[in-house]
């Protein structure tokens, strides 16, 4: 029990003390919560304690509801980049809001956080399930994104002059700090605004979240790229296949898509640290054995081995050094020297594969999601994101989501998976 958890509480607008007009649903009570851990013996340790083990409040519509639904306005942002399932989150909460609870008016605020700030222009428009019929469809987002922070108050004076009930932010970790500000303000001035996240990061980052939308889709599309840089790779001598995914701080999309693409030879990830000549010696005895090789790199992997940019994006992410092209002329140059052939082919898919419209599962993954952040919203629940958790959908406050980023435990079994895959060395 030594390690420290969030606190796992819900903040909540007030009583709940409307009858929900939602029908033919196993309404959830208040006091029905998911455990964090799955192994008895962890809670058995919190119960020999007698202490009560970590949990999450479960997700679902209740009996009871805090906003009369007949006069309710509610609004929609997205920020950041682009992902797939945006539109089907968009869709589903739209629709969700209409013929569950009768809700009449939600409003898209476009580019991002900039939407609720009068200054840049961006007026908001009614979203309605006649103009969000068929979005699931395409990739992107019909609300469009940006970057950045706003002014706080700005937006919760439109938030006001609007007589939004229910905010709806998708995104990543800098939306849901920012959402978290606008709650508090929201609470300081004592208005009654309930903001509800659907955390939206295609590297699958966010902590107490055990899948994001747009995961599962992005490591789908990667075996495209994956497959013809192998067959690339195959077709010559000494061919390497060179591809870079996404992935800033954690290495969730090329551990997985290195399982579902068994040809990988050697993923590199932020979270495991590896140096040039560990890696080039590495690839250098690959060919020799087998005469080709494909690598995968996560984006954010061997920063330490460029030059610092210092140089950060509008959300201020530090821009991080292209490790693809850096790894490309580097392999290139080594066997150069070395006096080898050696033919290479780099890809880097990640522009296509985050636009790309989210696979089956996950457009369903997305339509619950929706749902359950509208559940959430109408009980007055605020300042929290929805999750899902041991198959579970759950409630999980924006603080505890952002306390940390999730990442791959170089001890666990994923990164042993990929080990026993690849075969390459544990060290390098």
């Amino acid at each position: 029990m030594g390690k420290e958890y969030p606190d796992f509480s819900v903040a909540r607008l007030g009583d709940c003390r409307i009858p929900s007009p939602v029908t033919d649903v196993s309404f959830v009570m208040d006091d029905e919560h998911v455990l964090y851990h799955s192994h008895v013996e962890r809670i058995r340790e919190f119960l020999d304690a007698g202490k009560e083990p970590p949990q999450m409040e479960l997700a679902g519509p209740r009996a009871e509801i805090f906003f009369e639904p007949s006069g309710l306005r509610c609004g929609i942002v997205t920020c950041g980049g682009i992902c797939p399932g945006i539109n089907d989150v968009i869709r589903s909460i739209v629709l969700s809001l209409r013929y569950h609870y009768g809700v009449g008016k939600v409003f898209g605020f476009r580019f991002g956080y900039e939407g609720l700030v009068p200054k840049y222009g961006h007026e908001p428009f009614e979203l309605t399930p006649e103009s969000v019929k068929g979005i699931h469809q395409i990739g992107g987002s019909i609300l469009a994104s940006s970057r950045g922070a706003q002014d706080i108050a700005e937006m919760v004076d439109t938030l006001e002059r609007m007589r939004i009930g229910i905010l709806f932010t998708i995104g990543g970790d800098g939306t849901l700090r920012g959402s978290h500000a606008i709650a508090e303000e929201v609470k300081g001035r004592g208005l009654k605004i309930s903001v509800i996240g659907i955390p939206k990061t295609i590297d699958n980052d966010i902590s107490y979240v055990q899948e994001t939308f747009g995961f599962e889709t992005a490591v789908t599309e990667t075996r495209t790229s994956l497959y013809s840089a192998h067959v690339e790779a195959t077709g010559a001598r000494n061919g390497v296949g060179l591809v870079k995914l996404m992935g800033r701080h954690s290495g969730f999309i090329a551990a997985y898509a290195t399982l579902a693409n068994s040809e990988v030879n050697f993923c590199l990830v932020p979270e495991v640290p590896f140096t040039l000549a560990g890696f080039l010696r590495g690839l250098e005895e690959r060919l020799k054995k087998k005469g080709h090789a494909l690598v995968v790199v996560a984006e954010g992997a061997g920063q330490e081995l460029m030059e610092e940019t210092h140089v950060c994006d509008a959300s201020g992410n530090v821009r991080l050094g292209d490790v693809g092209v850096f790894l490309r002329d580097r392999i290139g140059e080594h066997f150069k020297k070395t006096g080898t052939e050696m033919n290479l082919k780099y890809i880097d898919p990640s522009y296509t594969i985050r636009s790309m419209p989210a696979t089956a599962r996950d457009s369903a993954f997305c339509l619950l999601l929706g749902q359950y952040a509208v559940h959430a919203g109408m009980s007055g629940r605020t300042d929290m994101i929805v999750s899902v958790w041991r198959g579970e959908f759950t409630h999980v406050p924006i603080l505890a989501a952002v306390s940390r980023r999730k990442q791959v435990n170089p001890g666990g079994w994923l990164w042993c998976a990929v080990l026993s895959s690849t075969g390459q060395p544990a060290m390098m």
